[in-house]
């Protein structure tokens, strides 16, 4: 790790001001900003996704927002890879950046690593998709236990997707899924300092049903319409989009769907919150603390090194 370099990260719950904050601490380090949101990527993909209005985006530089399409794979290994290359570039020029987002996986991907798995054939996982269907689970718990009994024994064997993700690449690499597991993860060159936002849960709820509240008056319900021929794409399975295309479909009214939206973002919410909780290095503030406490905060940890 080289202490010389830091990476501030901000995380919490959707609609908790992280995005505000991000730029306030932008212009106090004079760094850039590296989005960490999983949706924001994609470039169809604006007002359902919050992606940070014109005025803030023009505040501070922002990396990775908007600059896929929802057509094109885009994953957390990708991910990490991209964002990696691109702190190298930026602590050329300042050894403090920053990091914004609520999409854990892909905010611990940066920060920790993640196991990597090779690419395998497609038509693997639909052979065991049609196994699972015509045979059943049992079978493929079977199959498993004979390629690689350690996987068997540790992974949770009731769930078919954790099965049949095993065993494709069991199949395809003609390796057992376990050897690809807990592999040593490349060395950061910063420090990480992790800050989160948090309120009260009410309070967060409110907020949320406000954001979505904006969100259709201004114009989700066109950018859904938009996108809904593409629905199956992978990007374009998450909240705000789905519930508008049951809408569309027939199968929601549109206040239903509206309703479901707030719901189901509570619902992420909460499980943004149990993932972010489970690292004891965040440093928790409430969501109105002043700036320039959390500066200070994040100024003794730098200073500490």
């Amino acid at each position: 790790m080289n202490s010389k370099n830091f990476l501030i990260t901000i995380v919490g719950p959707t609609a908790i001001g992280k995005t505000a904050l991000s730029i306030q601490l932008s212009k106090h380090f004079k760094s850039d900003i590296i989005s960490c949101d999983s949706r924001q990527f994609y470039k169809e993909m604006t007002i359902g996704t919050a992606v940070p209005e014109e005025k803030e985006l023009a505040a501070a530089k922002h990396h990775f927002i908007q600059n896929r399409s929802i057509f094109e794979d885009y994953n957390v290994g990708e991910f990490e890879r991209d964002t990696l290359t691109k702190l190298d570039e930026l602590f050329l020029e300042n050894p403090i950046q920053i990091m914004v987002g609520g999409s854990g996986l892909y905010v611990d991907a940066v920060l920790k690593g993640l196991n990597y798995f090779p690419k395998v054939d497609l038509k693997i996982r639909q052979q065991l998709t049609l196994e699972l269907e015509e045979e059943g689970l049992e079978f493929l718990q079977k199959k498993l236990k004979e390629l690689d009994i350690e996987t068997y024994n540790t992974i949770t064997i009731d769930n078919p997707k954790r099965v049949i993700r095993a065993l494709e690449i069991c199949i395809g690499t003609g390796t057992p899924y376990s050897t690809f597991k807990n592999k040593p993860k490349t060395p950061r060159n910063f420090t990480s300092i992790k800050i989160g936002l948090n309120t009260d849960r009410e309070i967060i709820y409110t907020r949320i049903n406000k954001r979505v509240d904006s969100m259709i008056e201004n114009g989700l319900l066109k950018e859904a319409k938009n996108l809904h021929q593409n629905k199956d794409l992978n990007a374009l399975q998450t909240v705000g989009y789905r519930e508008l295309f049951s809408f569309f479909d027939g199968d929601f009214t549109k206040e239903f769907a509206i309703s479901e939206i707030k719901k189901n973002t509570r619902r992420f919410a909460k499980r943004q919150l149990t993932w972010f909780k489970k690292d004891k290095e965040t440093v928790w503030f409430d969501y109105q603390t002043d700036v320039n406490t959390i500066i200070s905060k994040i100024s003794d940890k730098i200073n500490a090194f």
